[in-house]
């Protein structure tokens, strides 16, 4: 995992407009500037956000500690703001300042698939995640072995879901849905495809 020293060496501002399908987002924070793929994160976890003020900046410090220290791969934690409309983009902006390896998005729409198809797409990560504030991140680990070590594409235990980033790409633009029936209807086109679901 990257030193932090090292992290912010490969840091840059990205203030432009980014546009995904009819996805209108802004990445708003610093984030990694394009590096040799030995060098990119093993795993990307996405944690969309609604009006969470209160909750994101202990989950996300808790988040962020357990994959310093307990996780052997190098790791980003990717937070979309969607449309929130009280403090937590400011709160989201202030961790990613303060911590290594945070990132913020922010969305106009407040849809939990278009929060993760924007982030999904846009990754460098050779696996993405998606977990809620409230994830136990004690089982992170054990979640993101089956895909790590190549057993699975799919990886999933209650909410939290990880994923191939290279199957995520190849997935989304079949996903017809971009609510909360985002997650439900990727896998079942996964399963349709015959990939491998590791359920824990």
């Amino acid at each position: 995992m990257f030193g932090r020293a090292r992290d912010l060496r490969r840091m840059s501002i990205n203030t432009r407009p980014t546009q995904t399908e009819d996805v209108h987002f802004r990445v708003i924070a610093p984030r990694p500037t394009p590096v040799p793929t030995l060098h990119r994160p093993a795993l990307d976890i996405v944690v969309p956000v609604h009006n969470q003020e209160q909750e994101l900046a202990r989950a996300v410090r808790k988040l962020s500690s357990l994959l310093r220290h307990a996780f052997p791969f190098s790791a980003r934690i990717t937070i979309v703001d969607c449309a929130s409309t009280d403090s937590t983009r400011e709160v989201a902006t202030a961790l990613s300042a303060e911590l290594a390896g945070v990132r913020l998005i922010h969305l106009n729409q407040e849809a939990h698939g278009r929060a993760l198809a924007a982030a999904w797409m846009t990754s460098d990560a050779r696996v993405v995640a998606s977990a809620g504030l409230d994830i136990d991140v004690s089982n992170v680990p054990q979640l993101i072995a089956p895909v790590i070590s190549g057993h699975s594409e799919i990886s999933i235990g209650g909410r939290f879901k990880a994923l191939r980033a290279d199957v995520a790409r190849r997935l989304i633009p079949t996903v017809l849905s971009r609510s909360r029936l985002f997650e439900i209807e990727l896998l079942l086109r996964a399963r349709r495809a015959g990939m491998r679901i590791h359920a824990a």
